[in-house]
């Protein structure tokens, strides 16, 4: 056979992709992102910090150092557990928040997304049951779909999980694992109090459970006390895995997270990571522990704190009139999110694009769900804006909302 006669045969068809990448579906987030990045937009879709908060000369001159003085160690491999240096640091700041930290229990993550990645490999098998909040994390949701994993949604209230419902649940499914951000939750910003964490790890230890806590937000605190990680609860302390990140306290785009846990665990993790990326980057973790030594990263998080506190109480300020008169929502003490739930009738998918031709946009409440979704729901994002940004805002969600709302009561 001649090369001509060759390359004119018909193709095969190529082999198809995995199973689990075809059922499970990209991020709703992500997608309304996409079609929302006209600058015009008001987003309060997003999880976005604010930039112009970004200490970006604090970070730059911690990059400049450590490429100045230790260059062939910044741009190198490094261990997958993670630098040295850097994992002191994050232990020592465990530690002076209550919670008995060596170097060795922390192995560094490319955000905290990748650690709830190298948990779902560790620890799950196609079939396993894990336990979630209702709502919950969207990305957990998936990471623990690409698993192969079965999601169930615990029953609770306006603290979180409730405990009595949670033992049930493990009695009769057999989870491998729950997990929660028990403070200022994505997608509600609900935090836990004291007393649902120790319950919670009480169920946790009696019954036989991991427990992943997942705490990004913990820092952004606007008012009120500090809440005990459910880690330094005695229950809980050998079947916890705490995670932390960088993202929204220094910047999301040094793609820094770490997660604490358990040796035989987090040595399992490890291996995973190989297998993932070898180890996070090198210059970034250098570039972090030498802010954390030159810096006064509390101070930084003090006066963002004080900023989205701010924006905060513009949005709440706001919602009375941008939103359906017998809507509710959540009042939260810190993070990143407030949640709303209208009146029954409304289906916030359904009336998305119709608000965004009104420039502004939010996430549906149906995709935070791992069993029946609620569709009168919504998610929204109050520290991206400024207070005036947010008003705007609000006042064209008010309109887009009562214009999307009639138009759907026509086609009714």
């Amino acid at each position: 056979m001649t090369v001509t006669e060759n390359a004119s045969a018909p193709s095969a068809a190529l082999p198809p992709l995995a199973a689990r990448t075809r059922s499970i579906g990209g991020s709703p987030v992500r997608d309304i992102l996409a079609v929302t990045a006209r600058p015009e937009v008001i987003n309060f879709a997003g999880g976005l910090p604010a930039p112009e908060l970004f200490d970006a000369e604090g970070i730059a001159a911690a990059y400049r150092d450590v490429l100045a003085e230790v260059p062939a160690r910044a741009l190198q491999y490094s261990t997958t557990e993670g630098e040295p240096v850097l994992r002191a640091a994050l232990a020592a700041r465990a530690c002076a928040r209550g919670l008995d930290t060596d170097a060795d229990d922390i192995l560094v993550t490319t955000g905290s997304q990748q650690a709830l990645s190298l948990l779902a490999t560790a620890l799950l098998e196609p079939g396993d049951t894990v336990l979630v909040e209702s709502p919950c994390y969207l990305a957990a949701l998936q990471a623990f779909g690409f698993a192969g994993a079965r999601v169930v949604a615990v029953p609770g209230d306006q603290d979180g999980i409730d405990p009595e419902a949670l033992a049930e649940l493990v009695l009769r499914e057999r989870p491998k694992l729950l997990y929660t951000v028990p403070t200022f939750q994505n997608p509600t910003g609900r935090t836990m109090p004291a007393a649902r964490r120790a319950a919670v790890a009480e169920v946790a230890g009696r019954c036989g459970l991991w427990i992943v806590e997942d705490d990004p937000y913990g820092e952004l605190r606007f008012e009120g006390e500090r809440v005990p990680w459910i880690a330094s609860f005695d229950g809980a302390r050998d079947r916890t895995v705490l995670l932390g990140s960088f993202s929204k306290v220094m910047a999301p785009g040094l793609r820094l997270g770490w997660l604490r846990g358990p040796a035989e665990l987090r040595r399992a993790c490890a291996v995973a990571k190989q297998a993932a990326d070898l180890h996070t980057s090198s210059v970034n973790q250098l570039a972090a522990a030498r802010y954390l030594s030159d810096r006064d990263l509390d101070a930084h998080v003090t006066r963002v704190a004080a900023a989205y506190g701010a924006r905060r109480d513009a949005m709440l300020a706001g919602l009375a009139d941008a939103l359906p008169a017998g809507s509710a929502w959540t009042r939260p003490e810190g993070g990143m999110f407030l949640w709303a739930r209208l009146p029954e009738r409304y289906d916030t998918t359904a009336l998305l694009p119709g608000v965004v031709r009104h420039d502004v946009a939010y996430v549906p409440g149906a995709p935070f769900h791992a069993g029946e979704p609620d569709r009168a729901t919504l998610r929204l994002c109050f520290v991206t804006q400024t207070p005036d940004e947010i008003a705007e805002g609000l006042r064209r969600l008010g309109k887009g909302l009562r214009e999307a709302g009639r138009e759907a009561s026509r086609e009714a």
